[in-house]
């Protein structure tokens, strides 16, 4: 009886796992919609999450960046249009295909536990389908409207940043968001790409001031959920070293970095003092904010350098194309 009891529950078990595939196969991609505008909502919510809004606000700043400083001034009011959209919907793109593929390791982690596709509200599926045809856009809008460099620039930003950092490095090395950081530091190359239809100095500049942003910025991050990139398996530089080790290679990146932005004003005739005195002024508050960690690395200290280098490279960039603009 107890066996006939156990295979009883094994048949029941299974009708309803089928019952379920059909659901899934049949029934609508993200949520059982039981008010028609609150579903919709919902569902375009998560949509817009999928894209990393506030990855994807920087990352057209520094797009536009790129263009201000090309044309020197402000550029073709249609180019300008191509890059904010083509931008958009290639960064969109890129986010949702991360979402795609990290939503085993983001069940892991509290900070991204109830993303769309980790949470199970969007189906994988959706999320790469969404993330391919944002990226089809973007090409199709930045090769018609500004240039086809411009287009295979942005498309190089999202193989970067899918294939290189998500899939190869983000899980394998400690080396992950040094390199795979390179993927954020290509917009403003797309800027002055659709501009000038060429790479100027000025454009490889602004990358590597990205390019060396990016690892002190993220180990700060870092540094704050070390044990949820722990229990992910995700061997970023706080999880695999002693503290000092961290503390010191941020403080490293950040002498290369405002290094970098100085020598900038050398390198080029379109900026001069209107931006050398704030990058100056910038830079040293950024190594006065990382020095600090040596003698003073609680969680408040962290935060504060992890919310200052957002601001940091936004006010940078703005700064760039001011003085392009009346320098």
């Amino acid at each position: 009886w107890r066996c006939g009891r156990t295979r009883a529950t094994a048949a029941r078990t299974r009708v309803r796992d089928q019952d379920r595939d059909r659901c899934e196969v049949s029934g609508p991609d993200f949520y059982s919609i039981t008010s028609g505008s609150v579903g919709m909502t919902a569902v375009l919510r998560d949509y817009v999450s999928l894209t990393k809004p506030r990855v994807m606000s920087l990352l057209l700043l520094t797009s536009v960046t790129g263009m201000v400083l090309a044309a020197e001034g402000f550029p073709d009011r249609v180019v300008l249009l191509a890059v904010l959209v083509g931008g958009m919907a290639a960064s969109g793109g890129a986010s949702a295909l991360n979402h795609w593929l990290d939503r085993d390791i983001d069940q892991e982690m509290k900070r991204t536990a109830t993303r769309p596709v980790a949470s199970g509200r969007i189906r994988p599926r959706s999320a790469f389908t969404f993330g391919v045809i944002l990226n089809v856009i973007s090409f199709v809008v930045l090769v018609t409207w500004a240039n086809l460099l411009a287009a295979l620039l942005a498309m190089a930003g999202t193989l970067v940043y899918i294939v290189i950092y998500t899939i190869w490095l983000k899980r394998s090395s400690v080396q992950n968001i040094v390199i795979g950081g390179a993927a954020g530091a290509i917009p403003p190359m797309v800027g002055w790409a659709s501009v000038e239809n060429s790479i100027g100095l000025e454009a490889w500049y602004l990358f590597a001031i990205i390019f060396f942003w990016t690892p002190p910025h993220f180990w700060a991050l870092a540094l704050l959920i070390k044990d949820e990139y722990r229990a992910a398996g995700i061997p970023m530089l706080p999880v695999v070293a002693p503290r000092s080790t961290t503390n010191l290679s941020i403080m490293l990146y950040t002498v290369l970095l405002v290094v970098l932005t100085l020598v900038f004003v050398v390198a080029t005739d379109r900026l001069g003092p209107i931006y050398l005195i704030p990058t100056a002024v910038l830079g040293l508050v950024y190594l006065g904010l990382t020095a600090r960690l040596f003698w003073d690395d609680t969680r408040p200290v962290i935060l504060g350098l992890y919310k200052y280098s957002l601001l940091y490279l936004a006010l940078l960039f703005v700064v760039v194309m001011v003085d392009g603009t009346i320098g």
